[in-house]
């Protein structure tokens, strides 16, 4: 058996207020007047947070626009606009939800790798360390600050940018910045996290490392989502802790059912991450029949609708694209399924999953 040699976040800060210290934190890595770049969420777009990010000289700040996922046309088009205006820059700094966090670190890996990022979606194919970079969240659940991985949708598949030079160097958790976040988003994310342990767990990838960060991960959404009557600053503490968990989990097995029919999802309707994963976990009683209980109770209770029906009136065409995205995420289908996977996730039973969304 071969065991992964797994590259993990260099340097991580949490605690309230930490985002104070952001200024401090970064300063060894400026080099040579080169600026930092600050990659933030459109969200915080003349919001008084944004009076706190610590700029300084030639620093830049660009509202990244994240209405959808992140496509590899809009990292080329920022990293070629950085490279003309600055040459060098000393790091990229990426504040927001795990879009941006996304965005960042394929901006990143952008600044020092040649061609388009499309070219490096699928698994070790980036062949030089990115700029240094930062991930700072503002909504807790995707597991983006520790992940090896960042999603794009390319002009022919959403996959990741798959590397040991895709982490971050530095993560900031600061449970304050998650404060303001909208009550919907805050479930949709905190579900990607529920989901990611509930796949983990029962997947064949499942091992002691993955079992014992996926397990308290699933602790800390039940007491976000099941147990507590009213959300509080604790509820933040716990989800931002529950998604580093959740994200460590699923680096060192892997994601289910769930994701892969997802990010059919995603590329042809544009859905958003945490949102796809919840229309599509809704109707996965066949594979996960506990977790799809539970998950109903916590809609239920947390008062949030699941979309219903976004698949009506597609063509053939459309399904058969979404299909074909799916089924390319092999690692995903064999850890819900096992080798045989392809036996029985065929065309036929994907596009009948398909329809009842």
């Amino acid at each position: 058996m071969k065991f992964r040699n797994f590259k993990m976040v260099d340097y991580v800060i949490y605690g309230r207020g930490s985002f104070a210290q952001l200024a401090e934190i970064i300063a060894p890595r400026r080099k040579n007047g080169a600026p930092m770049i600050f990659l933030v969420d459109h969200f915080f777009e003349n919001k008084p947070f944004t009076k706190q990010i610590p700029v300084e000289g030639t620093d830049k700040v660009i509202f990244a626009d994240v209405t959808y996922e992140p496509k590899t046309t809009y990292v080329d088009r920022i990293s070629k606009e950085l490279k003309d205006e600055f040459g060098q820059v000393s790091g990229i700094i990426g504040i927001g939800g795990g879009s941006t966090m996304d965005l960042a670190k394929a901006v990143s890996l952008m600044m020092t790798n040649d061609g388009s990022s499309a070219d490096y979606q699928g698994w070790d194919l980036v062949k030089k360390p990115g700029v240094y970079k930062v991930g700072i969240p503002t909504l807790s659940g995707t597991g983006a600050e520790v992940s090896r991985t960042t999603v794009l949708t390319g002009p022919t598949r959403k996959l990741g940018m798959n590397s040991d030079f895709t982490p971050f160097d530095q993560i900031v958790l600061d449970p304050a910045l998650t404060s303001n976040a909208p009550v919907n988003q805050r479930f949709y994310t905190g579900m990607d996290c529920y989901i990611h342990c509930i796949e983990s767990l029962q997947g064949t990838y499942l091992n002691e490392f993955s079992k014992s960060y996926g397990e308290k991960a699933l602790e800390l959404c039940r007491k976000v989502f099941v147990a507590k009557e009213k959300w509080n600053d604790e509820s933040d503490d716990q989800l931002m802790m529950a998604s580093y968990a959740g994200g460590m989990s699923i680096a060192y097995s892997q994601v289910g059912v769930a994701h892969a029919v997802s990010y059919g999802l995603s590329y042809l309707l544009g859905t958003k991450h945490g949102i796809g994963n919840c229309i599509v976990f809704d109707k996965l009683e066949e594979y996960y029949p506990e977790g799809v209980k539970e998950f109903k109770y916590m809609v239920e209770k947390n008062k949030v609708e699941i979309p219903q029906n976004i698949t009506k009136g597609l063509s053939d065409a459309d399904f058969n694209k979404m299909i074909d995205v799916s089924l390319g995420m092999k690692p995903l289908w064999e850890n819900a399924l096992g080798k045989d996977w392809e036996k029985i996730m065929t065309r036929d039973k994907l596009r009948a999953l398909y329809e009842k969304l």
